[in-house]
């Protein structure tokens, strides 16, 4: 029995060197210590370019003061570097990450090995030990996806993967419903959990007023984020607004631009080429806004919409790669939140700090009594249609900077859209994604730690 027990205990402190020398420095909180010569993440993702309209909407949701508001923010950007860390440190043991408290100052990190505990609290998270991993849950989601394909889904109409539950949740109006999704997609009953749930998400059309955008002179939706292909300028929005071909007139029925390109059901994401006479700002439309990038918020973080009908509003990231079924069909790789919305605030802004997080897709509730909103990330819609945010072009690096080679070369290129755990080449050096984004001028490998970590 000793034995073990020293076997086991030589085991941790062994999984905890090689997790620190992957990069893990302890730490009394979830923000790793940066060297002087790299920028924080709060720097990297510019926390600090939050607008006081963004912090009032914080303020008044989440029932905190201006201060608090700050420090979350700032708080949320480093528990998203850390995360990336870890899941990259863990790999198949990794089950997920999220934050937690007022100024999101815990980070819980789960991972399917004990082993692994020392060295996730070296870095200052709380570790939780479970049964699956998230690839494990992922793939069981992928299989409810590709079975929710060829049925009817409108009793059960919402899944997705829990991380603080460690589990495969499906939201159903009738429990039988669920069951009989979950036997056609053959999972397994451990990995999933079935809420009972009015919701009935649709999504939000007949925008009115503020700065809307107008489609074929009928209905009405909201621009999402200004974005760029070459030389060409336009919006990224949600795919249910407009079908490719379709024209828009702006909020002062000016005619704007075309569609390009559009997906609903399936995703919920399009994009807008618009005349000469429109010009892309870095800025969230009826707002001062600015917006300095797309890293992708962890699970808990505070995230904001901007909607012509109901303005600012906001809540929280509940789950991320969720599926919804709305009466058109499914909306798969979408994220689930605590914010309000209500008709006609279709294809807005969803925002955390300064960094886009997607377009708004559908919901339930209202901002009167609550209710839940689903956004369509925004990395995806700037990947697949070749899209540049965007962005006020305020990075943290410049060329005199000590992490800037010079002239580097390599695989690394701006516009990009990097996934967590894709690896680059620049200087000479080799990097791992730790956060899903995308790469701009000013987040160069080495200027950005908190996106990219050396190899």
């Amino acid at each position: 029995m000793l034995q073990r027990h020293l076997r086991a205990a030589c085991a941790a402190a062994a999984a905890a060197g090689a997790l620190l020398a992957a990069g893990l420095s302890g730490s009394a909180s979830a923000q790793p210590a940066a060297s002087p010569a790299q920028p924080t993440a709060a720097r990297t993702l510019r926390t600090d370019a939050a607008p006081p309209a963004l912090l009032g909407a914080l303020q008044r949701d989440l029932g905190l003061d201006r201060r608090q508001a700050e420090r979350r923010l700032a708080n949320e950007a480093e528990a998203g570097a850390t995360a990336g860390r870890l899941r990259a440190a863990l790999g198949t043991d990794f089950a997920g990450a999220w934050v937690r408290g007022a100024e999101s100052a815990t980070l819980t990190v789960a991972t399917t090995d004990p082993a692994d505990v020392p060295a996730i609290r070296a870095h200052g998270a709380r570790a939780v030990v479970v049964d699956h991993s998230l690839a494990e849950l992922d793939a069981a989601k992928a299989r409810l996806d590709r079975a929710a394909a060829h049925r009817a889904t409108t009793d059960a109409p919402v899944w997705y993967v829990d991380v603080p539950t460690n589990t495969l949740v499906v939201e159903a109006i009738r429990p039988e419903a669920a069951r009989s999704l979950l036997a056609a997609a053959h999972v397994d009953a451990s990995l999933a959990r079935t809420v009972k749930s009015a919701e009935q998400p649709r999504p939000l059309y007949d925008l009115r007023g503020g700065d809307a955008y107008y489609i074929g002179n009928s209905s009405r939706c909201s621009i999402g984020f200004p974005v760029t292909r070459g030389t060409q300028q336009g919006f990224a929005t949600a795919g249910h607004c407009g079908r490719a071909g379709s024209t828009t007139t702006g909020a002062n029925r000016v005619a704007q631009g075309t569609f390009q390109a559009s997906v609903f059901p399936g995703n919920d994401m399009a994009w807008v080429a618009a005349n000469a006479n429109w010009t892309a700002t870095p800025y969230v439309t009826g707002s001062s806004v600015p917006v300095a990038g797309s890293a992708q918020a962890p699970v808990g973080s505070s995230v904001c919409r901007s909607g012509s009908t109901t303005g600012w509003h906001c809540g929280t990231v509940q789950q991320l790669n969720t599926s919804v079924t709305y009466q058109e069909g499914t909306v798969s790789g979408i994220t689930r939140t605590s914010v309000c919305a209500e008709p006609g605030d279709s294809g807005g802004s969803f925002i955390s700090g300064s960094q886009a997080q997607g377009v708004t897709s559908g919901g339930s509730g209202n901002c009167t009594s609550g209710g839940t909103t689903y956004f369509q990330p925004i990395n995806p819609i700037l990947q697949s249609y070749g899209l540049t945010l965007t962005t006020t072009g305020t990075g943290p690096g410049d060329p005199e900077d000590p992490g800037d080679p010079g002239e580097p070369g390599g695989t690394w290129a701006a516009g990009t859209v990097y996934q967590a755990g894709d690896t680059v080449t620049y200087g000479g050096a080799s990097y791992r994604c730790l956060q899903g984004h995308q790469a701009q001028a000013g987040w160069e490998p080495p200027n950005a730690p908190a996106l990219w970590q050396r190899l």
